[in-house]
């Protein structure tokens, strides 16, 4: 039997009757009754329209009005590097949470613009657009002058995207392994089906598998994702993805097809998820220790004979130590007192939901060297790793995680291109406080904007542009950025980190 057929066989057992439902007009998974306990037949509240859809909520400040959902100010800074600290990143009431399943039980997704000032306990209202599939948007101290492009573009991408609505999706395999866990904007009231409000094109489910039997290398092992939503037309369909995966006693096999990026979305995820439980120390712990394991047993069984001083990697996880190093050093693992609790829980979300790509730029940023530009190409720059070491003070350096850019310029700048990019003559007459670039008329300044535009449409959110000179005060945020080197307020710097985990992988081995 071909691998299709049998996995399509396995969604017609699985999903027959769910489609017959559907086709008949009656909600799946979902109580028919369209009125409150307490209402006459035909009166309607919000969940009478029997539809799904999306619901957008813009919000300022803490809710401390005399309801169900009033919280209170937790941002405790005693708490940070302590066992407690995982409090921060719980919500402070089940409100939230009740209010999200009852929310994908009627199919709205909610998607949360806020606008904070102050601490506002993202841990307990970004809950409901994380469960519920929809987004958060952050942006602090807002400015009207300085900040509302950026929030426009995230609105109107965020009504113009690709969407599903009302999702139920299931995962099946064949014998020799099961998925054990999921992670993204979804809800599950059960071990096996995944219950999504919304499902939109910049989000993501991570699923991991863990492998209990014997896998046969004839007929290798087989996954089926099966997707049942209603499109926004409310056209009620069924979306499958068949896997068929090789299977191999060697285990130089399983190095050699090892996906990094993958591995980084996984960990950071798995890590992430691990906040709300664990100390932030056994996390990082505990990273360390899967990182050395790994390439402990990659020496062990597959690479050759070597000395012990010297590192092996396997080709296919050159990057592994630095992707490892980089989530380590975020500040959802890395306690800092100058960074936010809110800013903290932000980061930690979106990352919950994030596609590899996504997640791979964010922990490892994009650094072009724009002083290189060809302005009769299309293509960018060879991007240059993100250290200190790789920038000049001749040089212009475009910086991009996928939620912020920076266009760092060194005090030495070339003035034909300072008047390229900015229409001014000289580094000192350039306006740092612009957030977009100005259309000057020169192929310098067409392909510059041209790249960024290229990047940013690539991205779910809308990226902000911070313009830095070369040693005045913002540099400080930019060498946040700079993942390679030793952190400004902790974290090791790359080269550290290896020696830590060769010691490490040293000491498994012995």
């Amino acid at each position: 039997m071909k691998v299709n057929e049998y996995l399509d066989g396995l969604t017609v057992n699985y999903l027959g009757e769910r489609l017959t439902r559907a086709h008949q007009g009656v909600p799946l998974n979902r109580s028919l009754r369209t009125t409150a306990p307490d209402q006459e037949e035909g009166e309607t509240d919000s969940r009478a329209a029997d539809c799904p859809g999306k619901l957008f909520i813009f919000h300022s400040s803490l809710p401390t009005a005399e309801a169900p959902g009033k919280l209170k100010n937790r941002d405790d800074k005693k708490l940070i590097n302590t066992d407690k600290e995982k409090i921060l990143f719980q919500p402070q009431t089940n409100v939230y949470d009740s209010l999200a399943k009852d929310c994908v039980a009627h199919g709205c997704c909610v998607t949360l613009f806020l606008f904070p000032s102050q601490y506002v306990d993202v841990a307990s209202l970004g809950l409901v657009p994380q469960l519920t599939g929809g987004t958060l948007y952050k942006y602090n101290n807002f400015q009207m002058h300085m900040d509302s492009q950026q929030f426009l573009n995230d609105l109107r991408n965020d009504i113009e995207k690709k969407i599903g609505f009302d999702a139920i999706m299931r995962i099946r395999t064949s014998t020799g392994f099961r998925a054990t866990d999921f992670f993204g904007g979804i809800f599950m009231n059960n071990t096996t089906d995944v219950e999504m409000a919304a499902i939109d094109c910049d989000k993501a489910v991570t699923v991991e598998f863990k492998h209990d039997d014997k896998l046969a290398e004839d007929s290798g092992a087989l996954i089926q994702c099966a997707v049942l939503y209603t499109t926004i037309g409310g056209q009620r369909r069924l979306r499958i993805h068949n896997l068929s995966l090789n299977c191999s006693s060697q285990l130089a096999d399983l190095y050699k097809s090892c996906e990094t990026d993958a591995l980084l979305n996984f960990f950071a995820k798995s890590a992430f998820k691990a906040v709300l439980h664990q100390p932030l120390k056994v996390i990082r712990e505990i990273l360390v220790n899967q990182t050395a394991h790994m390439l402990a047993c990659y020496r062990k069984n597959c690479a050759s004979p070597s000395a012990a001083s010297q590192l092996i990697l396997p080709d296919s996880m050159k990057v592994l130590p630095v992707y490892m190093n980089c989530l380590l050093k975020n500040c959802v693992l890395l306690s800092r007192p100058e960074i936010s609790t809110d800013e903290r829980a932000y980061q930690r979300q979106l990352v919950m939901t994030m596609g590899v790509a996504d997640s791979q730029l964010f922990f490892y940023p994009q650094l072009l060297p724009i002083h290189t530009l060809d302005v009769k190409s299309t293509a960018l720059p060879t991007a240059i790793r993100c250290s200190e070491s790789r920038l000049s003070e001749e040089g212009i350096f475009l910086l991009a995680n996928g939620l912020n850019m920076f266009l760092w310029l060194g005090v030495s700048s070339p003035p034909e291109l300072i008047q390229g990019i900015f229409n001014v003559p000289s580094f000192a007459h350039i306006n740092t406080d612009m957030k977009t670039l100005p259309e000057v008329g020169n192929p310098y300044s067409q392909t510059l904007r041209m790249i960024m535009s290229i990047i940013q449409q690539k991205r779910p959110y809308s990226m902000k542009l911070t313009i830095v000179k070369q040693r005045e005060q913002p540099e400080m945020v930019f060498r946040q950025f700079l993942v390679e080197d030793k952190g400004l307020y902790g974290g090791s710097s790359y080269v550290d980190f290896l020696c830590c985990v060769h010691k490490e992988i040293c000491q498994l081995l012995n």
